[in-house]
């Protein structure tokens, strides 16, 4: 009899070194967040980060964004180490740049946004997501296919055929663009469809879920919808618009989840996304929900809130500000006496809701979407303003209203 072997065939993570810079402009602390963040997303994307390389210097270098010593201390790493598969660097690499560094190291070169591109083609699920995706791969290779080609410089050759032909590139470059504006038209037709059915809901009110990458929207919309949205402790689990209707004691309204926002995002990136950020543009509510436990907060408020202005331009609708993960929150108790000073570090969640955000009043709430601490209290605000924008919409039910709140 022969005995049965079980082989593993789980495929293993490729192993990566992340590299980034600190600048005038990014001091060692905010380059040391960015890198953290660039960690996560190879993870998300199924890479395992084993060193991280940084180097102080006024700008990157033109030819290998990294200095030759820092260059050539990378490359020794990599060959001893012998498990690295790629480099990735935490900045937009151009095409010289690229070819130069995977010259000298030897390994796959990414940069931030082609790892950001490949996890958006992971997560895309609909037709929808597909084509934005592709649309935003290509608009990221145009300008990139310089380096892609070392050979076939002619197409065709051979008698009567002695001009100067057209090269690979200019060939490709053709293709391209044929197909982005293929794929811009595309788009096109989905923005008409999705007007449609935005058409069809009637005059229900809005509501969209707005905020940095992972910062809990989808297990929020899981909470208050009580559906199955997708949801995982990853980066970008979310492409595709989810809509869902949601009733809050005698209220509906509708629920849009969407994409989440990351720093260094490209301009393109977030045209390619314009169907989906319609939802956005169309709302009239916005939940922006941030990630209280994360060291920086803050400065993903400002990431969000500059590319809300991207997209919506100077927009006046009500926001309702919902600090997340509060179970999650941790701080670094103050040592010694009183006269230690207060850092974003050592702030309690109380102490913390008495500096700016107390001034936002009615327009701010804590919660735990993941354990359900303080749902109801967010249900009790998003009611409140939903209800306003219904009213001014039909206010024949006002009566109605009152008659329940009496009760």
């Amino acid at each position: 009899m022969i005995e049965k072997k079980n082989f593993e065939t789980s495929a293993q993570p490729e192993c990566a070194v992340l590299v980034g810079l600190i600048t005038p402009q990014q001091d060692e602390a905010r380059s040391s967040e960015y890198l953290d963040e660039l960690a996560f997303l190879a993870d998300t994307a199924g890479a395992e980060t084993v060193k991280v390389f940084t180097q102080r210097v006024d700008y990157p270098n033109p030819r290998t964004y990294v200095g030759k010593g820092k260059l050539e201390e990378i490359r020794a790493f990599i060959e001893a180490d012998g498990r690295i598969s790629m480099a990735i660097f935490d900045d937009d690499l151009s095409s010289k740049q690229t070819a130069n560094i995977e010259k000298e190291l030897g390994v796959k070169v990414l940069d931030r946004t082609t790892l950001i591109l490949d996890i958006f083609a992971r997560r895309a699920q609909t037709a929808t997501a597909k084509t934005q995706v592709e649309l935003a791969q290509y608009q990221y290779l145009l300008p990139r296919l310089t380096r892609m080609w070392t050979h076939l410089e002619r197409q065709r050759g051979g008698i009567g055929m002695r001009g100067p032909g057209e090269t690979q590139i200019e060939t490709d470059r053709r293709i391209i663009l044929s197909r982005i504006s293929l794929l811009k038209q595309q788009l096109k037709d989905i923005d008409k469809q999705k007007a449609v059915q935005r058409k069809n809901r009637g005059k229900l009110t809005r509501v969209a879920l707005v905020g940095y990458t992972n910062a809990g929207k989808s297990t929020l919309m899981n909470v208050l919808s009580k559906s199955d949205v997708f949801a995982e402790n990853k980066l970008f689990a979310t492409l595709d618009t989810t809509v869902r209707k949601v009733v809050i004691d005698n209220l509906p309204f509708l629920l849009t989840d969407t994409v989440g926002f990351i720093r260094k995002l490209p301009t393109h990136l977030v045209n390619s996304f314009k169907s989906t950020l319609d939802e956005v543009r169309e709302a009239d509510i916005l939940v922006h929900v941030v990630d209280i436990s994360h060291p920086n907060f803050e400065e993903q408020i400002e990431v969000v809130d500059r590319t809300l202005r991207e997209v919506c331009g100077s927009s006046d609708k009500p926001m309702l500000l919902v600090f997340n993960k509060i179970d999650a929150f941790t701080y670094v108790p103050k040592e010694g006496d009183d006269l230690t000073e207060k850092t974003r570090c050592n702030l309690s969640l109380d102490e913390l809701k008495e500096t700016w955000m107390a001034r936002m009043k009615d327009n701010c709430v804590f919660i735990s979407a993941k354990k359900g601490i303080n749902i109801d209290e967010l249900k009790a605000k998003l009611y409140t303003m939903a209800r306003e924008i219904h009213l001014a919409r039909f206010p024949y039910n006002d009566l109605l209203y009152q008659k329940y709140d009496e009760e």
